[in-house]
């Protein structure tokens, strides 16, 4: 398809003064299953719900895979990895979201304004990167950022990780945050793989940031379960998940689901005894206010921007250290059903909203079309 096409229909058809046409980039949603094609997902449905139509005209980048994942109403142009060599006339545009800032389309030598969005730096706390690799993906992130109108870090700590390792210059910035994004509206059903007795639950990609591999001693002297869901990303990693749990004899008691439907995600959370999250690199950690929602016990580590997620409605593992984090799950858990703090934790989850983090980034289109 033309890259040009959509906006040329759109102006032929429709004699609209003023029109500020937005292309937001998706063709992160390539990987379903991922927090980023969830992020792309409901944020671009939120700002198709508030967009003022009439003079905002918005149309999503996207691979072949997930053509017309926002329905009817939406425009779309399509992703081809020939634009990584290529780049597709912008002429039409007047406001290009990079929705990733990881991403291999950007409109460096066009003439359109760019809103790049940043979820995290966690390359810098992958010990296992050498520093010559860390100061090449901080120089090519450096290039978007001096290219950029705007910069949307999605938590605070970002944006405080983005002025301490790149230079921002004076360019504006914001922190906009991820909304929650339970859909309760259907009903959930039995999962694939059902557990049958008190169970802790985790979700994410396999890799090693994940820290997975520490949550094994927790099931230590009592009879839950382990639910580890999530793309299986590095057998290496999993195998030292495996090797943790044969280590303290419960390697019968966790289950590993590999990625899970959204139904299935839901039956988890809202079944499970607590929520445990032990990542040591997060941007925002978007499973937690997913958990959140659902008033559960969320017991995260104090990593990154897990506490500023997480708040006072959460708790916490000072460290990995087994005898301290097993301590941590008992008074955890007889804290939390001593005071039954359920409300107050799905009060925290509804504060992440979609529909918020859609009019903020409207509002920041129409700043930059006047």
């Amino acid at each position: 398809m033309d890259f040009a096409t959509p906006w040329k229909r759109i102006r032929e058809n429709e004699m609209v003064s003023m029109l500020t046409n937005v292309l937001i980039d998706c063709e992160r949603m390539r990987h379903p299953h991922t927090g980023l094609y969830h992020y792309c997902l409901q944020l671009g449905n939120s700002i198709l719900r508030q967009a003022k139509h009439e003079r905002e005209k918005i149309a999503f980048y996207l691979p072949s895979s997930a053509e017309h994942a926002f329905g009817n109403r939406a425009n779309y142009v399509s992703q081809h990895f020939i634009h990584k060599l290529f780049f597709p006339d912008t002429k039409s545009v007047d406001i290009w979201h990079c929705t990733y800032q990881g991403s291999r389309y950007y409109p460096f030598g066009k003439k359109v304004s760019i809103i790049l969005t940043v979820h995290d730096l966690n390359f810098l706390y992958d010990h296992k990167r050498s520093e010559k690799r860390i100061k090449k993906h901080l120089d090519r992130l450096q290039l978007k950022i001096d290219r950029a109108d705007h910069i949307v870090a999605i938590s605070f700590f970002v944006l405080e990780d983005l002025k301490k390792h790149l230079s921002l210059d004076g360019k504006p910035t914001s922190v906009i945050y991820n909304g929650c994004n339970v859909d309760d509206r259907v009903a959930i059903e039995l999962p694939e793989q059902p557990v049958d007795r008190p169970f802790l639950f985790t979700i994410g990609t396999i890799v090693g940031k994940k820290n997975f591999h520490v949550l094994p001693p927790l099931l230590k002297d009592n009879d839950y379960k382990l639910v580890i869901a999530g793309i299986e990303s590095s057998q290496e990693y999993k195998k030292l998940i495996i090797k943790e749990a044969q280590k303290w004899n419960v390697l019968d008691r966790i289950i590993f689901t590999g990625p899970i439907s959204e139904n299935d995600k839901k039956w988890y959370l809202s079944n499970c005894t607590a929520f445990v999250f032990p990542s040591i690199a997060e941007g925002f950690g978007l499973p937690v206010i997913e958990a959140m929602y659902y008033g559960k016990p969320v017991i995260l580590s104090r990593c990154t921007s897990l506490p500023e997620i997480g708040g006072d409605c959460a708790y916490y593992f000072d460290n990995f250290d087994p005898a301290h984090m097993q301590e941590v799950l008992v008074k955890s858990l007889d804290h939390y059903n001593k005071t039954k703090p359920r409300e107050k934790i799905k009060a925290r989850a509804k504060f992440f909203s979609w529909e918020r983090a859609a009019m903020e980034y409207l509002n920041l289109y129409r700043s930059l079309a006047k």
